[in-house]
């Protein structure tokens, strides 16, 4: 997989509105009665004048409203945003502007007047076409509702994707394959599939320390991850990174701009960033997560920022070989060293460690090019500590 034009520099604004938390969401979202859409508007475009002021001007490639539940906000705040985004930094000819979103009727009433904002991508949360699956999973909407928002979502955007969760407790290799089956007979370019993880603090780990279900067990799910590999290859949409899929030139660039490193500001409550700052010195970024507590802060301050620090040149180099070991692609080092300061990627690597996990066929090196192989996928973790010498 080549890409001509890895996106350099990018904004992930968080909307952390939602109608009703999910019991398997470890993301930063709240149920909130009333949201003061004026107030909040003002809010988001002042962080992004004040980001402005600290990186250099350079035309935005991606734009990421993630949640949350960003398909909530009006979509006149949305132009608001992107007018704000193209005033302060300028937009790149070929901008992907993603907005998340989920199958509800008033979502999907809402899409012709994103596009007409700007938004020119949608990604659906859909989790599951059965039923029973989504009451599991808490979602709102029922399966006659996803297919109904995937088709509004084809009909509405060049560009569409949306995703699927698995590996859900008693799931069946038969039935995830029928389910399958249907996601590519209905899918654009890109498709998001998931394992369930049961995360600390959220809804499921407090069921399953309770004893209300089991996850499933790690054999069963691993079964389940190879197989989905080899049916979206067959069907042309392979696996580009460990949970994404695309046919040739629909990855999602957003997604990419992360596991290649480049540079990005975060907008919005809990939202994080790796902005390259005027000087060309990486920072680490995190505004605050409550959205009242990030509210007040940038009325006060013009921004909402909880933490931020300068990343020395040897972490940069440890983030861009664990995000970039996630890509099927794997990572290129002539890029590598652009985006990490200088830093050698053979230099990095333990090389007792990179001969032995290379002799086992786990990863390879090609042409300057680092990539886990497709039987390393699953111990991809492992692998990464080794090459760091761990």
């Amino acid at each position: 997989m080549k890409h001509t034009a890895a996106p350099a520099f990018g904004v992930y604004v968080h909307w952390p509105f939602c109608v009703s938390k999910c019991p398997y969401c470890d993301f930063n979202s709240h149920v909130r009665e009333t949201v003061d859409q004026d107030r909040w508007r003002v809010a988001l475009l002042a962080e992004i004048r004040a980001w402005a002021e600290r990186v250099p001007k350079q035309p935005v490639d991606t734009i990421f409203f993630g949640g949350g539940t960003p398909s909530l906000m009006p979509p006149a705040t949305v132009a608001a945003v992107l007018a704000q985004i193209d005033d302060s930094f300028g937009l790149a000819p070929d901008v992907e502007i993603t907005l998340e979103a989920n199958p509800s009727s008033i979502e999907i009433d809402r899409f012709r007047d994103f596009r007409s904002a700007g938004v020119n991508r949608v990604s659906l949360g859909v989790q599951s076409f059965d039923d029973r699956a989504l009451g599991f999973l808490g979602r709102a909407h029922d399966a006659g509702a996803a297919q109904r928002g995937i088709a509004v979502a084809a009909s509405a955007f060049d560009r569409f994707s949306f995703d699927l969760i698995y590996a859900l407790p008693g799931q069946t290799e038969a039935e995830w394959r029928a389910m399958l089956a249907s996601a590519l007979d209905l899918a654009g370019d890109h498709l998001s599939l998931y394992q369930l993880t049961i995360e600390p603090n959220t809804g499921f780990a407090g069921q399953v320390k309770r004893g209300v279900f089991d996850p499933m067990d790690d054999d069963r799910a691993a079964d389940l991850f190879e197989l989905t590999a080899g049916i979206t290859a067959d069907a042309g949409l392979p696996a580009y990174e460990t949970s994404n899929h695309a046919r040739p030139g629909g990855e999602c660039r957003h997604n990419l701009l992360y596991w290649q490193y480049g540079s990005w500001i975060g907008v919005g409550p809990g939202a994080h960033g790796r902005p390259v700052l005027q000087g060309g010195q990486r920072h680490a970024t995190a505004n605050h997560r409550k959205p009242e507590v990030w509210l007040e802060a940038v009325e006060a301050d013009g921004t909402g920022l909880a933490e931020e620090r300068a990343i020395p040149t040897e972490e940069q180099a440890e983030e861009a070989l664990m995000m970039g070991l996630r890509l099927a692609q794997g990572i290129d080092g002539n890029m590598f060293q652009i985006r990490t300061g200088g830093q050698s990627l053979n230099r990095l690597l333990d090389p007792n460690a990179a001969r032995r996990l290379t002799a086992d066929g786990l990863i390879e090196t090609l042409n300057d090019t680092l990539r886990v192989r497709p039987r390393g996928r699953l111990l991809l973790n492992s692998i990464t500590g080794a090459l760091l010498g761990g």
